[in-house]
């Protein structure tokens, strides 16, 4: 299993897509309950400063998850397409920088001043994504060059003019207060992208990151980290991020391997064996720093790593093995453009706000108002697939 061979690039892995597909579902799920009342505690993140876990703490950490299981295949893509490692590196930091930058924009839109700012936090919501969908979007074959630069440069230029006249709370200045969820996205794939490139497929060397990540979650828990790594931004030092990523590439990589031998049932074994070790080690790493998604605790990182393996193995078996993929073809822009399907709510929210438009208080209250949740969830993922038949698509 150490063997530093390259692993051919097989057919897209349809279990890899719909369990991105579910996880984006539910995080436009969960990330509309704001909009409702008289709905489980369960279904809500848990406070701050709480032991505990709920739905919304699992979906964020599984698309930590499923980044790093898409990695390996990233990663070999290139190499056979002939690109060397710093091309691929490049690409590695080009990416992070546009996930970077999305994240910096939004979390600023969530503290706006709009008076002082003159616009709107949906107005401002909406620019910035357009301005992403035409900056990191797919262009048609036949667009020419120079038009297509000159209008990314335009876009680049309403970037920076709305940076600099926003003002949010206490007039503050556009500043990364934090990364936001893309931007955090983007720093735990920095890091694993920069071992997964590396690594070059050793699974030995793989695994060693994954525990030095893992090492350095619980260092951090016990807020004990090196002083000299301080540098480094918190989303990688702190380890548990970079080590949900991780957890992804190491079991992606194995997926290849055993699948290349025809190995489903042996591959099963050691993803359930591995699951309940780490169910194992959160339980144990919980009793000293508890379990906690704010915190990003070592527990969190166990458990939902356990999860997401669980989780894929399920639908691995479902879909590629059985075969039934085309029951969640209706998802499927979901997982094959993620990031627009994510964005598709600032945009509706904004719609509904500016033109005033207000649900009765019966679909926003208990079960009904989750049904109304869900079937938002399904239609960010319709226009979607609307938009990307058209030719609206985003690839970083």
């Amino acid at each position: 299993m150490s063997s530093a061979r390259p692993l051919s690039v097989a057919n897209r892995v349809d279990a890899i897509d719909i369990l991105r597909a579910l996880t984006m579902i539910l995080m436009i799920f969960v990330n509309d309950l704001w909009s409702l009342t008289n709905i489980p505690a369960w279904l809500e993140h848990v406070p701050r400063g709480v032991d505990g876990i709920g739905l919304a703490d699992v979906v964020f950490p599984a698309f930590l998850f499923i980044v790093g299981m898409s990695l390996p295949f990233a990663v070999n893509a290139r190499r056979q397409k002939g690109d060397t490692d710093r091309v691929i590196i490049g690409h590695v930091l080009m990416r992070s920088v546009a996930l970077l930058v999305m994240g910096v924009f939004l979390v600023n839109g969530e503290s706006i001043d709009e008076t002082a700012t003159g616009l709107s936090r949906h107005v401002w919501n909406v620019l910035a994504c357009i301005c992403f969908i035409r900056l990191w979007g797919v262009y048609p074959k036949t667009a020419d060059k120079w038009n297509k630069l000159i209008a990314k440069l335009v876009v680049v230029g309403l970037l920076i003019t709305l940076a600099m006249v926003y003002r949010g709370e206490n007039n503050s200045r556009f500043a990364p207060h934090w990364w936001g969820i893309l931007g955090l996205i983007g720093w735990s794939y920095l890091g694993a992208a920069l071992v997964t490139v590396f690594a070059r497929n050793r699974i030995l060397i793989l695994l060693t990151a994954w525990v030095g990540f893992a090492v350095l979650s619980m260092l951090a828990a016990a807020q004990v980290l090196p002083q000299a790594i301080s540098i480094i931004p918190n989303a990688i030092s702190g380890g548990t991020l970079v080590g949900l990523t991780m957890g992804g590439v190491v079991i992606s990589t194995l997926f290849q391997q055993y699948r290349q031998q025809g190995e489903n049932r042996r591959m099963t074994l050691i993803f359930i064996v591995a699951s309940v070790v780490l169910i194992a080690l959160s339980v144990y790493t919980r009793t000293f720093w508890g379990l906690s998604k704010l915190a990003a605790t070592p527990a969190w990182l166990f458990l939902c790593s356990a999860f997401t393996i669980l989780a894929f193995t399920a639908i691995y078996w479902l879909v590629d093995v059985s075969g039934k993929a085309q029951w969640f073809e209706s998802i499927r822009p979901a997982g094959t453009d993620t990031l627009l399907c994510y964005l598709i709510p600032y945009f509706a929210y904004a719609f509904t706000t500016l033109l005033n438009l207000h649900l009765p208080d019966v679909l926003l209250t208990g079960g009904v108002g989750l049904l109304k949740s869900v079937l938002f969830a399904l239609l960010c993922v319709w226009i979607t697939g609307r938009l990307n038949k058209v030719g609206v698509r985003l690839k970083l």
